[in-house]
């Protein structure tokens, strides 16, 4: 392996190592590539590998879409738990066409829409999307076992034969169909702000005011005064109109002289 065609963060990681599986009463050992902890935001630059290994460990990344890989005929496992996924690619089985065990726990996919390109990898068998917001749907389990029925291990629980029963009477016929296609619906972009009314008071000073301003800063002759408009701006109020809100304080000054009681 030419160690030049990788990043430098990956320099320590180029030496194979040994990956212990244990299948029931079954221990393997896989060719690990070992690329967890390094902070990694996508997936590039696996074709060095020469597709030199069984497993792939990216865990404890921050890797957001799981894409960009190059064909990689031997492997088998691949580690992405603890990153920041919402997104899985198209066409994976091009790319891996042996995966078999494909570990997302603890990531942020939402919708169950975005597990279906998993169901065109034909040989997975293993899958885990343990600690994701998209395991509290509805039906969750259910529309996992029906779109990807090659399945056989979903969430580190065995998939029952009365499990893919319950999902194949669910999703059976037009109204399964449709149901399906309700439940994988992929909840709308929200962009902050979008669609609320915009407030015309947060846009700046109307002509009016700039006058108002620009009146008031004219009339200024001492340094007291300019300091009295400049504590009026910073606190919203257009100066010559902050006394419309309530009677002037002369007015106020008069009307406690007027209700002052006589001494009598």
């Amino acid at each position: 392996m030419e160690a030049s065609q990788l990043p430098q963060r990956y320099y320590p990681l180029l030496f194979p190592k040994s990956l212990k599986r244990v299948r029931g009463d079954v221990v393997t050992l896989e060719s690990a590539f070992y690329l967890a902890g390094y902070k990694i935001p996508v997936i590039e630059n696996l074709g060095a590998t020469l597709d030199q290994f069984d497993a792939i460990d990216f865990s404890d990344n921050e890797i957001r879409k799981l894409d960009g890989f190059p064909l990689l005929r031997r492997l088998k496992t691949l580690l992405m738990n603890n990153n920041r996924i919402c997104r899985i690619g198209e066409s994976l089985e091009q790319a891996l066409p042996s995966l078999t065990e494909l570990i997302l726990t603890n990531n942020n996919i939402a919708e169950l829409g975005e597990l279906d390109p998993l169901s065109t990898i034909k040989s997975l068998t293993y899958l885990s999307v343990l600690r994701n917001p998209v395991t509290n749907k509805k039906h969750y389990r259910l529309y996992v076992i029906h779109k990807v029925p090659q399945v056989r291990v979903l969430d580190f629980q065995k998939v029952k034969l009365k499990e893919r029963q319950e999902a194949e009477k669910m999703f059976k016929g037009k109204r399964g169909a449709q149901l399906a296609k309700d439940i994988a619906r992929r909840t709308k972009t929200f962009n902050p702000g979008a669609g609320l009314p915009t407030d015309k008071k947060k846009g700046g000073p109307s002509p009016g005011d700039v006058e108002a301003i620009k009146t008031a800063i004219a009339n200024a002759t001492t340094l007291a005064e300019v300091e009295r408009l400049k504590g009026l701006l910073q606190a919203g109020q257009i100066p010559g109109r902050e006394r419309k809100s309530g009677p002037s304080e002369d007015a106020e000054e008069e009307m406690e002289e007027d209700t002052v009681p006589n001494g009598s």
